[in-house]
């Protein structure tokens, strides 16, 4: 098992952790600051480093259980298990993923109702896939995305027990994937005040602390991708 310190404090860049097993698939720690492939967004890359040894990690991603293994490069020496390690994040690409992430969450409060049948976070370009007939333009949707990202309303997160999103099941807007079940409770990502959140869903991925943070966004595209699939593209516009 790999304590998912991530889940707690997103914007941790460095941490040690201690080997629990090491192979050519890859390394897994007692913890971990990287999040693993899951969800439509990508695991997180960087650099482990040991007394005599460094290797680049090139992505992190889910192992057995609750493990988390940190994959690296092709030939790279392993640390032994017991090996105190440093795991560093490449910040600037999980960052954007983050940016990215929170942009998407918001994406959904302005199309309500409609189920999202697919999606994917990039660092350079994100999308999600809609069950839906006509979407708004997107002039429309890039004017009132940048809106509620310039209002900075506040991300947070809390948990809920499986029943409470049994008894809600308008919380769930993915349709392809579900929250992970099994633990007893489920996270749920909420944007806005507890009263009247701008957006509250099940997300098990990271998020920036605000939404002032993403900075200006602009939806690239609307793609139909079938009788009732709506793609819509987006990319952070770099000043």
């Amino acid at each position: 098992m790999t304590e998912t310190l991530f889940r707690d404090d997103a914007y941790l860049r460095e941490v040690t952790a201690r080997v629990i097993q090491a192979d050519e698939a890859g390394i897994v720690t007692d913890r971990s600051n990287f999040y693993p492939r899951a969800g439509g967004q990508p695991g997180d890359s960087g650099v482990m480093r040991w007394a005599g040894g460094e290797a680049a990690i090139t992505e992190a991603l889910k192992g057995e259980g609750d493990a988390i293994l940190h994959k690296l490069a092709e030939g790279s020496a392993l640390p032994t298990p017991g090996t105190e390690v440093t795991l560093t994040l490449d910040w600037a690409r999980r960052h954007r993923h983050m940016r990215m992430h929170t942009t998407l969450h918001l994406l959904c409060s302005l199309i309500p109702g409609a189920g999202v049948t697919g999606g994917q976070i990039g660092a350079d370009k994100s999308r999600l896939d809609f069950d839906l007939a006509e979407p708004p333009t997107k002039e429309s949707l890039t004017e009132r995305l940048n809106a509620l990202i310039a209002a900075d309303h506040a991300v947070s997160d809390t948990w809920i027990t499986e029943a409470e999103l049994d008894a809600n099941p308008g919380l769930v807007r993915t349709l392809s994937v579900q929250p992970p079940r099994g633990a007893g409770r489920v996270r749920l990502v909420r944007i806005g005040p507890l009263d009247a959140p701008v957006d509250l869903q099940p997300c098990g991925g990271t998020h920036v602390r605000s939404t002032g943070e993403i900075g200006r966004v602009e939806v690239l595209k609307l793609e139909n991708k079938g009788r009732q699939n709506r793609r819509i593209s987006i990319a952070l516009v770099e000043e």
